[in-house]
């Protein structure tokens, strides 16, 4: 008993010293490691990579951008099934470890020893946050105390909730997504507190390997998995029996779901994005930015449906261009079939389909997925074929006449105020257009549409395109006319104009569109009417330095505009934005502002910039006077005055001519939307190249443009009246149920007078051809002699041509 009794003695202090051998060496390697664990102090600072998100004013989704897609949640936003589904995959001594667990490194040690081969096993929730946040993936012995130590310090100096919190969000699920939020958007769409039992046990499963057990590239193992996490929230006591079956009962319903969008504006969000990573980098794309832009949800979409249903009208007057696609020999098999389709993306809502028989007055056409429909004569009949720009081929008499067996066609859906729908055939249109609103009184863009669809073109027409204005430009030219002196009743006749060369034998022979000279004509029945001679007139008269002068008071850089006769008819380029801008001044009482589409941005819900646009009447300093020093000090606290550009009387003198453009002139169709206060100026350039249509009242701006992305011809009669004006009036339409019908005030120092309107003189009564005309102090025309009725000296013409030779312009 004596051996047995010293064998125990220097046994326990064999113990003893292997314990205190085992704690010397944890001891010398946690000092060894020690100066190389990273500090846990800002864990919870750390800023995680989460994408760039685009809102509109109302806060809908615009767009998403990010390599990761990741949205961070509060463990109280949580759901519990979903906390217990990973603690029964992952960790489920997580609440009651300290960051290790003992008996699962044991377990790996052991596998390692047996199989001879490295594994993950025995990492806890804590020691994946490590390695997630500061360490490398790489499977070494070091990374694995490193991770072990540091584990032990994230215990220490954070809570479970927090711990977990971080690992739920950090977490890679596969499919880019980063964390469960963003895991529940990309496979199933919906929030966490909208998945299924079923569902949070399948995105628990993903951790242990996202791309092997993945429900949508791996169905098969991702439902092994799934039932394997809800054998084990069973067996730990976090479900019932019954709801552990019905979850296993469940199919697999996974599939990819990109971030739900829920306003289209896709150019607006360009702009964005181009902006910010022009201003602050790459990191725009990582850093959570939730930008909030000034666009209306409600006038986005008025914006979007009205052009794009402009862009058809005018698609289908000028006839059907024929299959997009000729398939000489279609497969049998629908699989076959749907190879040929499965590429061709839809165009809004123009499905591709394949043209499968065509009977006498109807066509059946394959969409994919094993889907046929049969398109009616009703949807047929409209495609007489396309010859060019100003003409049509005949009506087709039959289906053959229009569809082949193998064309590859879009088509449509299409429904009436009945209720009614049907199918038809259709096509992409070729003709582009864009269409900018802003707010006149401090530049917020409301809504801007770029094209057609942006899918198919990401060009940005209305901040890009830069274009002729054609007759839009009138009114900066009629407002310099103001300036130079005339008035709304001065006299120019409309007669021929001749510019000679300067050698090579050409000469310029600009015409009104009528091809019509109507005589001596007022200047505001001249742009009523869009005269383009009484235009080309007033500009020689009033000379073209100063009109290149005044439009710089619009926004225009002179140098960028013709220094010739021909800017009086718009033949300068310039872009929506610029014209939306442009006439703003003339919208908002004589004010310069700056457009803008950011209102602000906010990070970690915080914000950290906010859009300072200049207003007009900013704070108490309205008008031309000079403010008081504490109306300025108020003023510059609250925002930034916008600049008067143009004097009040000029403006409203020019507001007043305009809106006799939609009473009785190029723009009256735009008198349906009953509102008296609108003011506006159609634009059409040589040839029919390009169609405008920009229009105001007092509280929106909104310009249209129409054309080719070729400068190709839009055809005999398509007129900013007949092409742009239509989707200004649909997008005003909704854009003024929100308005007052509020016309301007008529400045007081402004006044009224009787005139002959022959002759645009003072009379004393009416005499049957007589109306009031406002004219400022100074500048009211004579009375008019009994005898007279003809035009002043100075204003006559013999009838014959004006030559003009270019070293006259200046």
């Amino acid at each position: 008993m004596i051996w047995f009794a010293k064998a125990l003695k220097y046994g326990a202090l064999l113990v003893l010293l292997g314990i205190v051998a085992a704690a010397l060496i944890v001891g010398g390697t946690y000092l060894h490691f020690r100066s190389e664990l990273p500090s846990t102090e800002n864990l919870l600072k750390i800023q995680l990579q989460v994408p760039m998100r685009i809102f509109s004013a109302d806060g809908k989704l615009i767009a998403q951008y990010g390599e990761k897609r990741r949205d961070p949640v509060s463990y109280e936003e949580i759901p519990e099934d979903m906390v217990n589904a990973f603690l029964a995959a992952e960790d489920q001594n997580f609440f009651q470890h300290y960051g290790i667990d003992p008996a699962g490194l044991i377990r790996a040690a052991v596998t390692l020893a047996l199989t001879g081969h490295k594994k993950q096993g025995g990492s806890t929730i804590t020691m994946q946050v490590a390695r997630n946040y500061y360490l490398t993936r790489k499977r070494t012995f070091t990374r694995k105390i490193r991770e072990i130590f540091l584990a032990l310090h994230i215990e220490q100096e954070l809570n479970k909730k927090q711990i977990l919190e971080l690992y739920l969000n950090k977490i890679y699920l596969g499919h880019r997504a980063y964390g469960i939020k963003a895991a529940a958007q990309v496979y199933y769409g919906r929030p966490l507190d909208q998945l299924t039992l079923a569902e949070t046990a399948m995105i628990a499963g993903l951790p242990k390997a996202p791309s092997n057990y993945n429900p949508v590239t791996n169905p098969e193992r991702a439902l092994l998995r799934r039932n394997y996490v809800l054998g084990r929230m069973l067996a730990l006591g976090y479900i019932s029996r019954e709801q552990a079956e019905q979850a296993r009962a469940a199919p697999v319903t996974a599939s990819l779901h990109h971030a739900e969008v829920e306003l289209e504006a896709p150019w607006v969000a360009e702009m964005v994005r181009e902006k910010l990573v022009r201003d602050f980098g790459p990191e725009t794309y990582t850093s959570g930015l939730n930008v909030y832009t000034t666009i209306s949800s409600k006038l986005q979409n008025a914006a979007n449906q009205g052009l794009r249903t402009a862009l058809e009208d005018y698609d289908r007057r000028h006839g059907w261009r024929g299959a997009e696609k000729h398939y000489d020999t279609l497969p049998e098999d629908e699989k076959a079939l749907d190879d040929l389709i499965s590429g061709i993306p839809t165009v809004h809502k123009l499905l591709p389909a394949i043209v499968t028989s065509v009977e006498e007055k109807s066509a059946t056409v394959y969409l994919g997925k094993g889907r046929r429909l049969q398109i009616e004569w009703q949807g047929l009949r409209w495609a007489r074929p396309y010859v060019d720009e100003s003409h049509r081929g005949n009506k087709p008499g039959t289906a053959a006449d229009i569809l082949q067996i193998g064309d590859l066609v879009r088509v449509r859906e299409r429904s009436n105020d009945k209720g009614e729908s049907w199918w038809e055939l259709s096509q992409i249109p070729a003709v582009a257009g864009a269409l900018v609103s802003l707010n006149p009184a401090n530049g917020a863009l409301n809504a801007l549409v770029g094209g057609y669809d942006f899918r198919t073109s990401k060009f940005n027409r209305a901040t890009q395109a830069k274009r002729q204005p054609g007759s839009g430009f009138k009114p900066i030219i009629y407002s310099a006319a103001l300036e130079a002196g005339f008035t709304a009743a001065s006299v120019i006749n409309d007669a021929p104009v001749v510019m000679e060369s300067n050698g090579d034998d050409e000469t310029w022979r600009p015409e009104n569109y009528s091809g019509k000279f109507y005589g001596p004509t007022r200047l505001r029945w001249a742009l009523t009417k869009s005269r383009n001679l009484v235009s080309i007139r007033l500009l020689r008269a009033m000379g073209i330095k100063h009109a290149l002068e005044h439009a710089k008071r619009f926004g225009f850089d002179p140098d960028q505009l013709p220094h010739a006769l021909s800017l009086a008819l718009g033949s300068g380029e310039v872009t929506p934005w610029q014209m939306a801008r442009a006439y703003a001044v003339l919208a908002n009482g004589g004010y310069l502002i700056d457009p803008y589409f950011i209102d602000h941005i906010e990070k970690n819900g915080q914000t950290i910039y906010e859009a300072d646009p200049l207003v007009v009447g900013c704070g108490s300093v309205t008008g031309e006077a000079e403010p008081s020093e504490a109306e300025a000090d108020s003023a510059s606290e609250s925002c930034r005055s916008a600049p008067r550009t143009l004097p009040e009387d000029n403006r409203y003198i020019m507001y007043s001519m305009m809106q006799d453009v939609i009473r009785r002139g190029t723009g009256v169709r735009a008198r349906s939307l009953g509102h008296s206060d609108l003011a506006g100026k159609t634009g059409t350039t040589n040839e029919q190249r390009d169609a405008w249509f920009t229009g105001y009242n007092q509280h929106i701006v909104t310009t249209v443009w129409t054309g080719f992305d070729d400068n190709s011809r839009l055809g005999k009669g398509e007129v900013g009246g007949r092409v742009a004006l239509p989707a200004w009036i649909a997008f005003m339409k909704v854009a003024l149920e929100d308005i007052p019908n509020d016309p301007p005030e008529m400045p007081s120092d402004l006044v009224t007078i009787r005139i002959d309107n022959d002759t645009g003189l003072q009379v004393s009564g009416d005499n049957g051809n007589t109306s009031f005309e406002v004219f400022r102090p100074g500048h009211e025309p004579p009375m008019q002699e009994t005898d007279s009725g003809k035009l002043p000296e100075e204003d006559a013409t013999d009838g014959k041509p004006t030559t003009v030779r270019p070293d006259d312009l200046f």
